[in-house]
């Protein structure tokens, strides 16, 4: 008879002693212990019970132990209620989000400002190294044509100021929305921090979205003023931007200016450039250098802990998208947390994730801001021109946590990339992946390939809390497939049909407690009934996520997609990460995308696959397919159908749309196709007469 301990996986990485010493969540630990709240701080299974037992200890304690910059915290720690999507965490609490990321720089405004040139790009050129200054960079942002630029944090600071004074002088109070419809630069960083200085709500998106989706998004929530470019740059072409931001101004009649910010370094140029666009609405439009004139230091406005943040869009691909409000404190909390106990950042590592400004990834990487941390910014295909484009990076930034999407990182191995063997990374210690599960495979090249001391955390959570329920702990073990552990606070289960606690099959990732970042609200839903609709119908006072999700014996998490595309042959429920991660492997496969179709009273797997150049779909390769997954999962897994298609659609974000193709397939309508990269790619699922 095997023995349980000679089953359990073998790790493949761990830390060491000395790296378990020096970690974060050991250092808060040592604060636990001498503030006598706990006795074992050290077990993470022990700390974690704790963190939700008593969420209020934790979530105070965190305040304390991190120092969170506040004008007041406040005698309570949150004021409950009989659902737990109503408690009001720190409801005393006055803050500044802008004012936590700006941190130390804020004292030093006044004599900033007095230096601060009218264009502040002579401050930000490509030919400055700030790190080797008294003054390091805090910002660092490349376009996909090459152009560097970089910021200081007392640089930072004062150009916030001035934009929020602009923002001021065109009309922007407290609640007013500002828009971004930007790519990934320094300015939607400055434009965000000086939104939210004065009280206003930032909501964003990136300009490849198309203008339907755009208006989808800004025209529920009704900006006040909008922050665009002229054009950016993806897979080597300029796209232009213009048109789209005229017929934003046209159809979003709440968007009363319109701030350009021109993309190309602008150093020495002795006035701004007017912006080219339509002369009917020339009043409309400002150059963004405009706005920064040396001005006299702004106060930080003090607001209550839940005061409206962001609003982030779900992806709109099965209807109009959702549009959640999240709160300034429970969002600076959370990442907070996520940065210092989990991704192990510390002051003076540097971050980078490959995102846009519309994923949540984008307003993750931008608080890091508020640890002393580093952050990298990148705006362009990351496999362009060359596929290592991003790893190169690594070595030039000093990244010490490099992140991405699943999909990135199968897509170097199978371009043939092994940075080891090109870059030193001697920097990194950390990789982060996110938007769909990281295949098995993905966590051996990674290994393999990248570099073995590594702490790889696959993460999961989403835009509705703006944070993880799932993710990394670099004072855990690595082991292939899994996420390592339930974030701290976060009381993470996973429910069977019936909504018991299973840990032994797949089921609902829910939570069965309140934590600061939960939504606040969702615009225009004033008696909550959208909100309790989207994460409180399938089991009543348990939010569930929508996850499929299984615990694994080492109390990680194994994460087989999203519930609503579970496939379901005779009644047998199908992950398709299950299905994915054998795809993978198959060579001629470039990409797949599976999903259910209604047939004959029951379900039949449908496989489409995007074969490599010079790949045909014939019997051969349908047989290596069907063999593949007959072997390595089961013969439920074996689709009925495997048909080829030009191209697969994904989110803007890189996530696959199965419910979108599902809709097709089955001769329904699909919205909001502007929240897809690729939308054409719609039409090769139409009227397969494979599929009548």
């Amino acid at each position: 008879m095997v023995s349980n301990v000679a089953q359990r996986p073998l790790p493949l990485w761990q830390p060491s002693k000395k790296q378990l010493e020096e970690a974060n969540l050991t250092q808060y630990g040592h604060y636990l212990k001498e503030q006598g709240l706990l006795k074992n701080p050290y077990d993470y299974s022990t700390l974690h019970q704790w963190s939700v037992d008593h969420s209020e200890q934790f979530w105070s304690s965190f305040w304390d132990f991190t120092e969170i910059i506040a004008h007041t915290k406040g005698s309570s720690i949150v004021a409950q209620s009989s659902h737990i999507k109503d408690w009001q965490w720190f409801p005393e609490a006055r803050l500044n989000f802008s004012e936590t990321l700006l941190g130390s720089a804020a004292s030093s405004i006044s004599a900033s400002n007095k230096q601060a040139p009218n264009n502040s790009s002579e401050v930000n050129n490509l030919e400055t190294n700030n790190s080797e200054t008294n003054h390091p960079e805090v910002i660092v942002s490349y376009l996909e044509n090459g152009a560097r630029r970089s910021i200081t944090r007392e640089q930072l600071d004062t150009e916030v100021n001035q934009v929020a004074h602009g923002l001021i002088e065109n009309g922007i109070t407290i609640g007013d929305r500002v828009a971004g419809f930007l790519p990934n630069i320094i300015e939607a960083v400055v434009a965000m921090l000086a939104a939210t200085k004065i009280g206003a709500t930032w909501t964003s998106c990136s300009p490849d979205f198309g203008i339907s989706g755009a208006l989808d998004r800004f025209g529920q929530t009704q900006p006040k003023v909008l922050f665009a470019v002229r054009y950016y740059y993806y897979n080597g072409k300029r796209i232009e931007t213009n048109q789209k931001t005229q017929q934003l101004l046209d159809q979003v009649p709440s968007i009363e200016k319109a701030i350009i910010i021109d993309l190309e370094p602008i150093v020495g140029r002795s006035s701004p450039k007017e912006p080219s666009l339509s002369s009917s609405q020339t009043p409309k439009y400002i150059a963004y250098e405009t706005l920064l004139q040396p001005r006299p230091p702004l106060p930080f406005q003090a607001l209550p802990f839940n005061h409206p943040l962001y609003i982030l869009y779900s992806s709109g691909t099965t209807g109009l998208p959702k549009c959640i409000v999240h709160g300034a404190g429970g969002t600076l909390l959370q990442h907070k947390k996520e940065h210092q106990l989990h991704a192990g950042l510390s002051a003076g590592d540097t971050l980078f994730f490959f995102t846009t400004c519309g994923w949540m990834m984008w307003n993750w990487l931008v608080s890091a801001l508020a640890s002393q941390v580093k952050i990298v910014l990148y705006d362009g295909s990351p496999l362009f021109p060359e596929a290592d484009r991003l790893i190169s990076l690594i070595d030039k930034e000093q990244i010490t946590v490099f992140g991405a999407g699943a999909k990135y990182y199968s897509s170097l191995e199978k371009a043939g990339v092994k940075p080891k063997d090109k870059y030193e990374l001697n920097s990194l210690k950390g990789i982060l992946s996110t938007g769909s599960p990281l295949a098995e495979e993905s966590f051996d090249y990674i290994y393999q390939y990248f570099k073995p001391d590594i702490c790889l955390s696959s993460i999961s959570g989403g835009t509705d809390i703006v944070s993880c329920f799932a993710l990394g702990n670099n004072t855990l073990p690595v082991y292939r497939g899994e996420l390592q552990c339930a974030g701290l606070g976060m009381h993470v289960e996973v429910f069977n049909e019936s909504g018991e606690t299973t840990n032994d099959e797949l089921g609902e990732l829910v939570c069965k407690n309140s934590f600061p970042s939960m939504p606040i609200a969702f615009w225009n839903d004033a008696e909550q009934q959208k909100y309790t609709q989207a994460y409180y119908k399938q089991f009543t006072g348990v939010w569930a996520q929508g996850d499929y999700i299984k615990k694994t014996a080492q109390n990680g998490f194994i994460i087989q997609g999203r519930s609503d595309t579970v496939l379901n042959p005779g009644g047998v429920r199908i992950g398709t990460a299950e299905i994915y991660r054998q795809v993978e492997k198959i060579e001629e496969v470039e990409d797949s995308i599976v999903v259910g179709q209604d047939w004959q009273n029951d379900t039949r797997v449908i496989l489409f696959v995007k074969l490599k150049p010079a790949f045909k779909l014939d019997q051969t390769l349908q047989s290596k397919i069907k063999s593949t997954l007959r072997q390595h999962a089961t013969p439920r897994h074996v689709p009925a159908l495997i048909l080829d298609v030009a191209d697969i659609p994904r989110t803007l974000s890189g996530k696959l749309v199965e419910l979108a193709v599902r809709n097709v397939i089955h001769n329904q309508d699909v919205k909001n196709k502007d929240a897809l990269a690729n939308p054409e790619a719609l039409e090769y699922f139409k009227s397969r007469p494979e599929l009548q």
